[in-house]
């Protein structure tokens, strides 16, 4: 299937959640077997020219392809949480949001390890940078940031400092 195909699969939802948002709902793209399966396999093109020991997904659309491409790749996968989801000792980093803050964890050490580092979407890029800034503190560098869908006009890869690669683009 090609990118093109794929993307029909993503409903447009207007004024969600709140009215002037016009939301991309990829659960029907997930509900499709074919569909899904294609991304994926279109999304392991897209980062077969990084090395990284690791896949990381964040939370939570980002685990659905995270984990699914760890599978795929034969990688370790590692969760990247809202705070207060994981147990254990955590490393933790603060970012600012538009109307005040957020905190990511991670529990692993991530020591030296390479990571890819994925999302279902790229926006403004704040969660993408916090995400890659919390993988530096852990101790962890990032390939790549992956992306199912990436809004250009929001020009969130400006924030990143690591290669970005997404398979729809709006």
């Amino acid at each position: 299937m090609q990118v093109k195909e794929i993307e029909t699969f993503i409903s447009k939802i207007p004024d969600y959640p709140k009215p002037g948002i016009l939301f991309y709902d990829i659960s029907t793209l997930l509900s499709n077997g074919r569909a899904f399966k294609s991304a994926i396999n279109h999304l392991e093109t897209l980062c077969s020219k990084y090395e990284f020991d690791l896949v990381a997904g964040i939370d939570a659309r980002g685990f659905i392809f995270g984990s699914t491409l760890s599978c795929l790749l034969n990688k370790g996968f590692i969760m990247i949480r809202k705070e207060n989801k994981l147990p254990g000792r955590k490393i933790s980093h603060e970012y600012e949001l538009e109307y005040g803050k957020d905190i990511l964890e991670v529990n692993i050490d991530l020591d030296t390890k390479k990571v890819l580092l994925v999302d279902d979407l790229l926006a403004t890029g704040g969660t993408a940078h916090a995400s890659s800034e919390l993988i530096r503190k852990s101790g962890g560098s990032v390939s790549c940031f992956l992306s199912l869908i990436e809004l250009d006009f929001l020009e969130g890869r400006k924030k990143l400092e690591t290669p970005v690669e997404s398979l729809i683009h709006y």
